[in-house]
């Protein structure tokens, strides 16, 4: 496979799961918009963080107010960020690299940008919103279900999941990061109203909000959380769930090219810190710091793949 198109394969299933992660952080927010009278600034200014574009939109809007922040996080073409920005460069990736593509997945990509820029061209509103957040979500479920419906099990299906899950644990930890962040000022209340809504509000932004009370029975508190966000196999969202599975793709694509990369001696490393670690080793270091070393490796494990699979040459 050409460098090339391995990037395309890569960058477009990052960008999908972008979207759908985008989406997930914004129902979060507006779901407790609803139910909380306190602190609502922080729920819409957490959205800006984590897109790592605040300043970018406080040079544009200056305010943080909930509709602008929802428009300019879905469907202003002049953040790169926005929904509508992804989804664009998810569909032009797919198109470079449609003869990868079997035709379902081509169509569920091609189909989801036409549905969303037609939704996109006029303003979202309170009435819309949820709707608008449910096709997105639906949309990007889709597509990677169609990913695994219908692909081949090859390199490009591999490059595919391992774009996923990068994606994915790195939104995992920016929303842990940041939200914790702004709970730092009330950690001393916890089990106060406003406190457990706000860890409510970290579940339900990486989908984990009725699956952790599955197993913990509504008791929220932050070392439960962040131990089940960061150390638990079980959820597919979980910083240590999506190692190991950008450690079985590596795994999988050495094999399939008969060659042992860098990337996966890199991944290999990763997951096993990850395996020996406990959430009191993190509590320990701090877990502002944790994440912060979490990302950077994480951020070097993409870019040693980059140069593995030639992504620029």
């Amino acid at each position: 496979m050409l460098g090339k198109t391995a990037a395309h394969i890569f960058w477009m299933f990052r960008y999908l799961e972008r979207c759908e992660n985008t989406a997930r952080i914004i129902n979060a927010s507006h779901f407790i918009s609803l139910t909380q009278k306190q602190n609502i600034t922080n729920q819409w200014d957490s959205i800006l963080n984590v897109g790592g574009n605040k300043s970018f939109f406080l040079s544009k809007y200056g305010e943080v107010k909930k509709s602008t922040v929802i428009n300019f996080t879905l469907r202003d073409k002049t953040n790169p960020s926005s929904v509508l920005s992804l989804i664009g460069n998810a569909r032009q990736n797919a198109r470079v690299v449609r003869n990868n593509l079997t035709k379902e997945v081509f169509e569920t990509i091609n189909e989801t940008y036409h549905i969303l820029s037609n939704i996109f061209k006029r303003p979202i509103n309170e009435k819309n919103l949820l709707n608008t957040l449910s096709i997105i979500r639906t949309k990007c479920q889709l597509a990677r279900g169609t990913l695994h419906g219908t692909m081949l099990r090859d390199d490009t299906y591999i490059l595919a999941r391992m774009g996923t899950f990068i994606e994915r644990a790195d939104n995992t930890s920016r929303i842990l990061d940041i939200k914790y962040y702004v709970l730092l000022p009330s950690v001393g209340f916890v089990g106060s109203n406003v406190d457990n809504a706000q860890w409510e509000n970290i579940l339900r932004s990486v989908s984990a909000y009725r699956s952790y009370n599955w197993l913990n029975e509504y008791e929220f508190n932050p070392r439960g959380i962040c131990k089940y966000l960061i150390l638990d196999e079980r959820l597919p969202r979980s910083l240590i769930f999506c190692n190991l599975s950008i450690y079985e793709n590596l795994v999988a694509i050495s094999k399939y090219y008969d060659k042992n990369f860098n990337s996966l001696i890199r991944s290999e490393k990763f997951y096993e810190e990850m395996l020996n670690l406990t959430i009191e080793k993190v509590f320990e270091e701090g877990l502002h710091e944790f994440l912060v070393r979490y990302l950077k490796n994480l951020f070097i494990l993409s870019t040693i793949i980059e140069t593995d699979f030639r992504f620029y040459k």
